[in-house]
């Protein structure tokens, strides 16, 4: 084991860690079960998975709600609590995504309120601005992570149909825009080019025609990674080689539903995907990425939600378990029919921590 933590401490300032999860939804089962006293309640929403995202350098999430103020309603027209978004930060996302087709919910006033409350509670977020002159002086998204600095880009095909009505900016997905978008990023020093698009059909689980020419474009424009969500249900996920820029690239077409009130066995979890950069010859790339999946479990009478790792099914409840095993099955059978150097994360995860299932198994011999 101290030689494994040897080698990690060596490779500090040299690899970094991304994680990234799917939608983040508030349905009206979700709000009922978590008022409590006047209030809303999600302090257990994330306490089996808080340690997986808040162990990584810099974690994702897509706010799939606006956050609109009272009256809260989900479905189809969402606004969700502040302290939703509130309990996301504490769970460990460092960047919030907001261009999806819900973003507009609640109009142009819901969407400028969504970013009122996220930049008070400290959060970055992308993919939507309040008008064009704060997306020209925010965007393209460059932070510092680990000493890698990442560029991370949103957009969606649309909003159900709700168009800004005033001087709101919705990131659409626009190609001439998204290759304006990633030149931008590179000339602000952006070494690794991400980008989070909202796109396919829903309860899909494989991908379809339009979301594999997008990927192309995507990656021919030099984009590093690629992660999709929209459908609420995993799509496969792929490693491959772009022989144009001569590098790896990432494609995610769907990590499925992070956290909602959906109830069909595809839509009751999803996956995270966790993705590890480093430098070859002092050039960042990417080096592996493997994915982790989870179920949420609904609560018993006065209990609440809770994201539930797989390889901690003994959370799950025996009345529940048989969804779980067909979530499970069927999201595995797919990964392992489809996916492409994504491996299913074989890691243990301890508060502050890392030790990979080899190192224990020989510290049994």
């Amino acid at each position: 084991m101290l030689c494994v933590l040897q080698l990690l401490s060596g490779l500090l300032g040299n690899n970094a860690t991304l994680v990234f999860a799917g939608d983040a939804m508030q349905h009206d089962r979700q709000l009922q079960s978590a008022r409590k006293d006047g209030g809303y309640d999600y302090s257990r929403y994330f306490t089996h998975i808080s340690d997986y995202i808040q162990n990584a350098d810099y974690a994702v999430v897509n706010l799939e709600c606006s956050l609109g103020g009272a009256p809260y309603r989900g479905y189809p027209c969402f606004s969700a609590p502040d302290a939703f978004a509130e309990s996301l930060k504490t769970a460990g996302f460092d960047l919030f995504l907001h261009a999806n087709n819900h973003c507009l919910d609640r109009s142009d006033a819901g969407l400028v309120r969504t970013l009122d409350v996220l930049d008070r509670l400290s959060v970055p977020h992308v993919g939507t601005y309040r008008n064009q002159a704060e997306r020209d002086s925010h965007y393209p998204f460059v932070t510092d992570v680990n000493g890698f600095k990442i560029a991370f880009l949103n957009y969606t095909y649309g909003t159900n149909g709700i168009e800004p009505r005033g001087n709101v900016v919705v990131d659409y997905i626009d190609r001439q825009k998204i290759r304006a978008d990633i030149r931008k990023a590179r000339e602000k020093g952006a070494e690794i080019v991400t980008v989070c698009i909202h796109w396919g059909v829903e309860y899909k689980l494989v991908q379809n025609k339009e979301q594999e020419d997008l990927a192309k474009f995507l990656a021919d424009e030099g984009v590093d990674l690629i992660i999709g969500g929209h459908p609420h249900v995993i799509q496969p996920m792929k490693v491959v080689y772009n022989a144009r820029h001569d590098k790896k690239v990432l494609i995610v077409y769907s990590l499925g539903n992070f956290v909602s009130g959906m109830r069909t066995a595809d839509t009751r979890g999803g996956a995270m995907v966790k993705v590890e950069l480093h430098r070859v010859n002092g050039k960042a790339c990417l080096d592996t990425a493997k994915y982790k999946l989870f179920f949420v479990q609904e609560p018993e009478k006065g209990g609440s939600y809770e994201v539930i790792p797989a390889d901690k099914d003994h959370l799950i409840r025996k009345n529940v378990y048989p969804l779980f095993e067909k979530f499970e099955s069927n999201a595995t059978a797919i990964f392992e029919k489809h996916n492409i150097d994504v491996e299913k994360d074989a890691w243990k995860w301890i508060p502050n921590v890392l030790i990979p299932m080899f190192v224990e198994e020989d510290a049994e011999k």
